[in-house]
Formats: structure tokens, C-alpha cells, sequence
């Protein structure tokens, strides 16, 4: 069988799944389209990391229903998917009367087209961008779609848990998609995490629309497990005077590649991205983190801690990009590794690329094993080693997560820190 035929029969194998699964039309013509772009697309670039022996792409468009029943806190406005499955769907019937929506983005691609078909992959990340988003839009398993109407504010959090099925080998690959009217502000709590020990390829974007004058705030805690091979994307979209703040707890056990992108389109917008890492054993990670200022009067602060045990890998690209035209813009990024074993990889590359003069832009970067003299202080102060060096790594990550705005948040990602410290020790 030569490679035009193989490709035919994988289309319509796509094809058909598609309309098994009741998709709209133009969302199969959106998938077929992206499938053909894929082999044609240069994977995603994460400097000074290669990730090129990974096994990131399963091209197989299986519908398969979760029959796990986790136990997860109840939120006020939540959603929590299974795998393939959601299993829990709150919205106040206060928010409903107002326009907000929270549903499945399968069910939002056939109820609400319009405003699924303009932002899904067409803004933040086009679909065209790298063979890691083509591959996502065609061979989309999962995922969920809010919309808070414009002159909104809540005054709880949207809670997102989505829980791989890992029971099972299937990757899934997940997508949600936030767009934030105009005016209207919100903050959304999101979280991934593993159930099971195959092993699995996973592919997450989170796309945010933030339209003029919005406020969005999200924090995101990935928590996926040791069999888990990952590619995680984030992007926000930002309007005039829009403010997007990131908050991420990069806690993966197994191996990630991730890119943060946010777009500061309009004029005198903002976004603050805030995150923390720890990877142990022999895991491998490599984190782009970027804000281009395109819009007049725009600010982007980019601040990012890691830790790295064992003999594992981190990688931190921060990436402050001002396109001509962004006068009186700002961006300023401070990328900082601590490696707490001989063997530990760590790289922190700060990354400027200006094309305007009426700027404003710094960056910090630093590579470093524990102090040796703080562990001895602490030391001669009765605390065994183990407990110094946690100590050092909490002061440490400090910085970072005294900046998450939610209480509730900062001390999960303290706790799931504190552990997989723990575990690596032991």
C-alpha cells in the first residue's frame, strides 16, 4: 500500500468517525483540512530541547466512554470530564439567565456555532501554526467551552477538572476554549490529572479570549502521572485594556513539552505569567513561556521558578517579543532553575526580540545548584538534611507562588510540591 492511498483511507477513517460522533459539518471539514496540513508542519520549537524521539501523535479517532467515578470536590460553576466523558456540569441557574455558558465543546459546536466556529484555533492558536496543532484540531477527543456575555462579573471561579482515563491506552486530546466578553471579569481554576498507569499520549490547549476591558484570571495545576507523554498549550488573545494573568503549577511526572503564548492585541492590554516546576527522576521537560506585545501601551511580565532533582531535565524559554509598531510598551521576564543534584539538567534562556525603539524591557536568568551554605545553617539549627533542602526549595518557589492570588490554589500547589519532594527523597 503506497503512501496517497494510506493517507486516503486515513482521511476517511477520520471522516467517518467524525460523523459518527454527530460533529457538525464544518467542524469535519475544519478536522479533514487539518489532518492533510499535518505531515507538511514543522513540529513546535522548544530551544536548546529536543524532544524529537518523543511519541506525541496517535492518529486514531476512537470514541470511547469512561466508566471511572473519581471522587472531585464540588465547585459552584463547575466541569469535570473523564477521559472522553463529562461527569459533573454545574452552572447557577442566576449565570444561565445572564448568557454565561459551560458545556462540552461538542455540544457548544452544535448549539452555539457561531461563537465556537470564529475562536476555535483562529485567534490565539491557528491550526496551521506547528504539526502539534493540526494534529490536535483533527483528531479532537474531549474538551469544554464557556462564554461569559459581555458586563459579567463572577464571583465564583469556573472549576476545571480534567482527569486522563489511564486505565485504558488512548490518548486524549483536549480543548478549551474561554471567550470572556467585553467588561466582564472572571477566574478559572483548572486542573489535569491522571487516573491509571498505561501508557498515554496527551495533548491540551487552553485558548482564553479576553475582550476589551475583561479581566481573566487562571490558574492551572497539571498533576498528570509517570506514563503520561505530554504537550500542553496555553494562549490567551487580549483585547484593548484587557488583563490576562496566568498562574501554572507545572507538577507533570512524566515527560511535558509546553508552550504559554499570550497575545497583548489592543491597546494598553496586559498579562502576568506566573509559573513554577519541579521535575524528579529522569523526567524531561521544556517550557516556552511568551508574551508579544503587539498593541500600543501593552505590559507582559513574564516570572517563572523551577526546581530540578535527580537526574532529570528543565528547560525554561522566556520569550518578550515587541513587534514594530508597539510603542510605550513594556516586558520585562525573570527565569530562575535550581538543581539540586550533580546529575540535574537545567537551562533558563532569555529570549528579547524588539523591532521598536519607545520600549521598555529587561529579563534576569539563572542556573544554580542549593547553596550549601544555607543547607549548613539550617543544619546546625537541628533540621536532618532532607528537611533543609525542602526548606531551601520552598523559599525558593517563594517568589513564584506568593503571586497566585487564590489562596486555596497557592496551598494545593504547596501540598503537591511538598510531595513529589517526598517522593524523589525516598
Amino acid at each position: 500500500m503506497d503512501i496517497v492511498e494510506t493517507d486516503t483511507l486515513r482521511l476517511a477513517a477520520l471522516k467517518l468517525a467524525a460523523e459518527q460522533h454527530g460533529d457538525p459539518t464544518w467542524l469535519i471539514d475544519k478536522r479533514v483540512a487539518a489532518a492533510v496540513r499535518i505531515k507538511n508542519l514543522l513540529m513546535p520549537r522548544i530551544q536548546r530541547f529536543n524532544y524529537r524521539n518523543w511519541e506525541l501523535m496517535q492518529m486514531n479517532l476512537r470514541w470511547q466512554m469512561s466508566t471511572l467515578m473519581p471522587e472531585v470536590p464540588t465547585g459552584t460553576v463547575q466541569i469535570v470530564q473523564v477521559g472522553q466523558t463529562t461527569l459533573r456540569m454545574n452552572l447557577p441557574e442566576e449565570l444561565q439567565q445572564q448568557g454565561v455558558i459551560l458545556t462540552d465543546i461538542f455540544t457548544a459546536a452544535q448549539k452555539y456555532p457561531a461563537l465556537v466556529k470564529a475562536n476555535l484555533m483562529t485567534k490565539t492558536t491557528p491550526n496551521d501554526e506547528h504539526r502539534l496543532a493540526s494534529y490536535h484540531l483533527a483528531y479532537l477527543n474531549a474538551g469544554i467551552f464557556f462564554y461569559i456575555p459581555d458586563d459579567v462579573a463572577l464571583d465564583d471561579p469556573i472549576d476545571i477538572q480534567i482527569i486522563q482515563d489511564s486505565t485504558r491506552e488512548t490518548p486524549l486530546i483536549s480543548h478549551i476554549l474561554g471567550v470572556v466578553g467585553k467588561n466582564s471579569h472572571v477566574v478559572v481554576n483548572e486542573h489535569l490529572t491522571t487516573v491509571g498507569t498505561r501508557k498515554n499520549v496527551m495533548n491540551c490547549i487552553t485558548e482564553i479570549i479576553a475582550q476589551e476591558n475583561s479581566q481573566v484570571t487562571v490558574t492551572a495545576i497539571d498533576e498528570l502521572g509517570a506514563d503520561t507523554t505530554a504537550y500542553i498549550e496555553r494562549h490567551a488573545y487580549a483585547s484593548d485594556h484587557a488583563i490576562v494573568d496566568w498562574a501554572i503549577g507545572l507538577m507533570n511526572k512524566g515527560h511535558t513539552i509546553a508552550n504559554f503564548d499570550t497575545d497583548l492585541n489592543g491597546v494598553g492590554a496586559q498579562a502576568d505569567t506566573k509559573i513554577v516546576a519541579v521535575t524528579a527522576n529522569d523526567q524531561r521537560m521544556g517550557v516556552n513561556t511568551k508574551i508579544t506585545n503587539r498593541g500600543q501601551h501593552t505590559t507582559g511580565h513574564i516570572l517563572q521558578h523551577g526546581v530540578i532533582l535527580g537526574t532529570s531535565e528543565l528547560v525554561y524559554n522566556g520569550i518578550g517579543d515587541i513587534i514594530h509598531g508597539a510603542s510605550g510598551s513594556k516586558a520585562e521576564q525573570e527565569n530562575r532553575l535550581l538543581m539540586m543534584s550533580d546529575e540535574a539538567h537545567g537551562n533558563a534562556n532569555p529570549i528579547l526580540l524588539i523591532d521598536e525603539n519607545d520600549v521598555l524591557a529587561g529579563h534576569a536568568a539563572s542556573v544554580g545548584q542549593v547553596d550549601e551554605k544555607q543547607l549548613y545553617y539550617l543544619m546546625s539549627r537541628g533540621l536532618q538534611r532532607k528537611s533543609a533542602e525542602r526548606l531551601v526549595i520552598r523559599g525558593f518557589l517563594g517568589a513564584v507562588l506568593s503571586a497566585i492570588p487564590n489562596q486555596k490554589i497557592r496551598q494545593q500547589l504547596v501540598g503537591i510540591i511538598e510531595r513529589k519532594l517526598q517522593n524523589d527523597q525516598s
